[in-house]
């Protein structure tokens, strides 16, 4: 018995001097080794797969975002996540920007080989860039006369262009409808998908579908999509439940504290009603309420739901939506149950952040905050939880202070309120340093950094035509008072300069297609600053 443990510790020991060799000295060459990559896509899900090396070993998969390369010393690409694999391929973490891959493989003592040479995400690397779809119907999986067409999002897109066709385009892609095969076609598409009403068509096989992107005056962003084949089964049932839309999240989804509830909505219906409960309901899909439900609420909306209320309790959410009438009578079973988890966050967080739609999110008119690449919180290097509330003036902020901020007791609070105050004729600059004052204080009394972001400048003639509401002429002055008053404050970030336009007057439309939330870019920037100050920020056990 002792000679065979002995022969088992020989055999173990030289495989391991074998590792280590072949490891430290390359004698398989793997240091100059080019993997050779692909990508499969299902139901929107992808997959990356490459070459298994000769060798074993595991695989790292990080995901980087290309940087805005507006900063000084600002490095090229930021990572977003990573994770591990051992076998050869990895579903890669779902993404609504443009993103890409390293793949390092790792043996016993290390890494085998550097980091691969990026892998772009074949979804938003086509140049120039058109909607990715979802949603295939083939002869072998015919679609009903009223399917959804489903495709991945584009960045700042307001809304999306759907054409319907007899047979393919006379050009594939391009910004043009087609002129031989046109069959119809509607912009009044506000999310990335669409429950088209294909009755009319039934009768034949089959008919293709293109989607292109549009900014908010309905110019093109890039190309249409390439023209799909669909086949339609008249006998097929129609679909009577609106779509939760989760087709596109960012790595590492989490929902703000204030949710957001999306979807795909259903053919011409605008009113809808939401339920959320703590548990997946009794009944799936059915048409009653959840007994057991903690809240509700209807709304005239179809793609999204704020709700009024934050949920800093960590455990599992659940939540639906159906279409109801005017007065409040379903007209559609509820849609599958969508789920989201809070984190139980230490008793002290590191750092939070407080503000109105600019903190919560969203951005391009039409993408909610539940859409995470419109988050600045995205793009920070630090965990930072977001206490954002859309709709806020700085009043508002104050006045929910207690309830929402002292809960998680941060270590660090970062605050961004008074834009809505700018716009609005009857609140003074004075007033708004006065809330500002009344935080700083709250703050303090608990042990709490307060670290202002200076307010960004607005754009008077986008927000009009955005959201037909006028802005106060007087926001210039008032914004130099209320930015010079935090400037004078022991802990801020100056936002304000990197966003103005050429003309110093407004904020640029490079950033903010609506003139007052900074879109995908803009809200890049926005964490690429933050990030250049970490310094401001305490150490936990230094407050």
């Amino acid at each position: 018995m002792k000679k065979f443990f002995l022969f088992v510790f020989i055999l173990f020991s030289f495989t391991v001097c074998v590792a280590f060799l072949a490891e430290k000295t390359d004698l398989l060459g793997l240091q100059n080794r080019t993997m050779e990559t692909s990508f499969d896509e299902q139901d929107g899900h992808l997959t990356l797969s490459w070459d298994p090396l000769p060798y074993p070993c595991f695989y790292k998969v990080e995901t980087y975002a290309r940087t805005t390369g507006r900063l000084e010393d600002e490095p090229d690409c930021r990572l977003l996540d990573s994770g591990y694999t051992a076998t050869t391929s990895f579903d890669v973490p779902p993404s609504s920007i443009p993103v890409f891959y390293r793949i390092t493989a790792y043996g016993m003592f290390g890494p085998l080989t550097p980091p691969s040479q990026p892998i772009e995400n074949p979804i938003y690397s086509k140049n120039p860039l058109s909607p990715t779809i979802i949603s295939h119907y083939t002869e072998d999986t015919p679609a009903s006369p009223a399917p959804f067409l489903i495709w991945h999002s584009i960045p700042n897109a307001v809304c999306y262009e759907v054409e319907l066709l007899a047979g393919r385009p006379e050009q594939e892609g391009g910004i043009s409808l087609s002129s031989k095969t046109h069959l119809e076609s509607t912009k009044q598409i506000f999310t990335n998908g669409w429950q088209a009403d294909l009755k009319k068509y039934a009768s034949r096989k089959f008919i293709y579908w293109r989607v292109r992107a549009l900014d908010i005056r309905h110019n093109p962003i890039g190309e249409f999509s390439k023209a799909e084949p669909l086949y339609i089964d008249a006998s097929l049932p129609q679909p009577d439940q609106p779509l939760p839309n989760d087709f596109n999240s960012m790595p590492r989804f989490q929902m703000p504290v204030y949710p957001v509830y999306q979807w795909i909505p259903l053919h011409n219906i605008n009113r809808y009603e939401v339920e959320l409960l703590i548990h997946p309901p009794a009944e799936e899909n059915g048409t009653q309420p959840d007994p057991d439900r903690v809240w509700s609420r209807i709304v005239d909306s179809a793609t999204a739901c704020y709700d009024e209320y934050p949920r800093p309790y960590a455990g599992d959410y659940y939540w639906r939506v159906r279409a109801v009438d005017k007065q409040g009578k379903p007209v559609s079973r509820w849609s599958d149950t969508a789920h989201f988890t809070m984190p139980q966050q230490p008793e002290r967080v590191t750092a939070a952040v407080l503000g109105d739609s600019i903190t919560h999110g969203g951005g391009a008119v039409s993408n909610s905050p539940a859409a995470l690449e419109y988050s600045y919180t995205t793009y920070l290097d630090f965990p930072c939880l977001n206490l954002g509330r859309s709709g806020d003036t700085s009043a508002m902020t104050l006045q929910r202070f207690d309830q929402d901020v002292l809960p998680f007791h941060p270590v660090n609070l970062l605050i961004l309120t008074g834009t809505n105050s700018l716009r609005a004729p009857n609140i003074s600059a004075e007033m708004v340093i006065h809330d500002l004052k009344a935080i700083r204080e709250k703050c303090v009394e608990n042990d709490i950094r307060p670290i202002f972001l200076t307010l960004m400048p607005v754009n008077p003639d986008n927000i009009q035509f955005a959201f037909h509401t006028p802005t106060d002429p007087s926001w210039r002055q008032k914004l130099f008072s209320i930015n010079g008053w935090i400037r004078q404050q022991d802990y801020f970030i100056d936002l304000e300069p990197r966003f103005y336009a050429p003309s110093h007057d407004r904020m640029d439309p490079v950033f903010s297609v609506d003139g007052l939330h900074p879109d995908v870019y803009g809200k890049m920037l926005m964490g690429e600053i933050i990030n250049q100050n970490q310094h401001l920020l305490a150490k936990p056990d230094s407050q």
